[in-house]
């Protein structure tokens, strides 16, 4: 299994949610109601990448740990 680096943006995270719902052992919302990783494992890496992409300000990064190279488009 690949391992992943993933993070939130929090210059653009809004707090829409959406990436709790598709993913709510990888994300939780903080103090500040924005998006914050608590296990970049949690989730298969396609579902982490299907909460990263409905983010609708695209504030969530997933990248190869090994690589730096990005998941998303």
């Amino acid at each position: 299994m690949k391992k992943l680096r993933v993070w939130v943006d929090h210059d653009l995270c809004v707090g829409n949610g959406t990436c709790l719902v598709r993913a709510p052992s990888v994300f939780a919302h903080n103090a500040s109601r924005q998006s914050e990783v608590i296990d970049p494992a949690g989730a298969s890496e396609s579902i982490i990448r299907q909460a990263a992409a409905s983010c609708p300000v695209g504030a969530i990064r997933v990248e190869l740990a090994e690589t730096g190279e990005s998941l998303l488009p």
